[in-house]
């Protein structure tokens, strides 16, 4: 709003313009009241109050918590053009710290941005969905139309359990129809992966993926957790050797991509159980969620190759995002050159 110089206002009506102003501002006086104390018009009033701020007697200024990182998350968002990003404050910089804070800023971000109408898809087990959907609050009218698995389960039977539960849920807390997609996330070859994705069994899922307007899933690194490679729920050693020495540092939905954001095409590849790397793509709004430094390297790859527009992180990854970015991207998947080694 371009302001109004206070010497083109008459000098009798300046006491009277920041007294309405300070007794609304300031003491949170109604303008009905003021209207009454001050025996004039509640119209005027408001026109009052107008034109202090276009003189500049009122001046609206936000002040950013210190848990609130808003100029951090625009630094992030317009580096590596992304749609948003949520930063969550953690207590410290240990893995369960952060795992706490990026899962509730992630409940946070679905418990308000979801519409009645959005198709979501949800990766296979993931802690920090895990821990992000049970933090959420069922409501009384829905926030999602359906919820649909987009990736065979890894490890025992006993682990593949949690990504049912995720996706049970998630459809629970936002009154959405549940669709899942009960196979495993890697066989032995093409034909056999072809095979299940053709089944009757698997149809349902199969054909929700290219409708789904929103997907969330987990950013992983090359090298799991512990956590995760104790529970089994992890891609075994053998192949993920393989998958490094092809330069894969980290993937979304086991679809895995080099430093620059590029899929890095392997036999791997193509016995992966889930949604492929074009149908992922495809859809609006595709929100990564992860932090920590193991993951450093493979969150910048993800929003380098635009395997997601939306980022929820930690506040010491975006940090290190903003101050080592990636000078060359991948974009959709087409050639880029490798970084420098990373010395951050």
């Amino acid at each position: 709003m371009a302001r109004v110089s206070a010497t083109r206002v008459s000098p009798d009506r300046l006491p009277l313009i920041t007294k309405v102003a300070r007794l609304y501002h300031e003491r949170g006086v109604r303008q009905p009241e003021i209207a009454r104390r001050l025996s004039i018009s509640q119209s005027r009033v408001s026109r009052l109050l107008k034109e202090a701020v276009e003189l500049g007697i009122v001046r609206t200024v936000v002040v950013q918590p210190p848990t609130v990182h808003s100029d951090l998350e625009d630094e992030v968002r317009d580096l590596y053009g992304l749609a948003d990003v949520v930063i969550a404050d953690s207590a410290s910089d240990d893995e369960a710290s952060i795992l706490a804070s990026i899962s509730g800023a992630t409940a946070a971000y679905f418990e308000t941005t979801l519409t009645g109408h959005d198709r979501v898809g949800i990766s296979s087990w993931s802690s920090t969905l895990l821990a992000a959907v049970d933090k959420m609050v069922p409501k009384n009218v829905s926030t999602a139309s359906v919820i649909v698995q987009v990736l065979g389960g890894l490890g025992a039977p006993t682990i593949q359990v949690k990504a049912t539960h995720l996706v049970e849920r998630l459809s629970a807390v936002t009154g959405a129809v549940p669709v899942f997609f009960s196979a495993p996330g890697v066989v032995a070859s093409e034909v056999v992966r072809d095979a299940i994705l053709a089944d009757t069994s698997s149809r349902e899922a199969v054909d929700e993926w290219s409708r789904l307007t929103v997907l969330v899933a987990g950013i992983g690194s090359i090298a799991p957790s512990p956590m995760l490679k104790d529970s089994g729920n992890a891609v075994p050693s053998g192949e993920l050797a393989k998958l490094s020495e092809a330069g894969a540092v980290g993937d979304i939905c086991l679809q895995f991509f080099d430093a620059t954001g590029r899929l890095v095409e392997t036999d791997f590849g193509t016995r992966t159980v889930g949604i492929s790397a074009d149908e992922m793509r495809r859809i609006p709004r595709r929100v990564g969620v992860a932090g920590g430094e193991r993951k450093w390297e493979a969150i910048r790859a993800s929003l380098a190759g635009r395997w997601i527009d939306v980022l929820i992180t930690d506040v010491a990854t975006a940090r290190w995002l903003v101050a080592n970015p990636i000078a060359e991207t991948a974009g959709d998947g087409g050639p880029a050159r490798k970084p420098d080694p990373i010395t951050a």
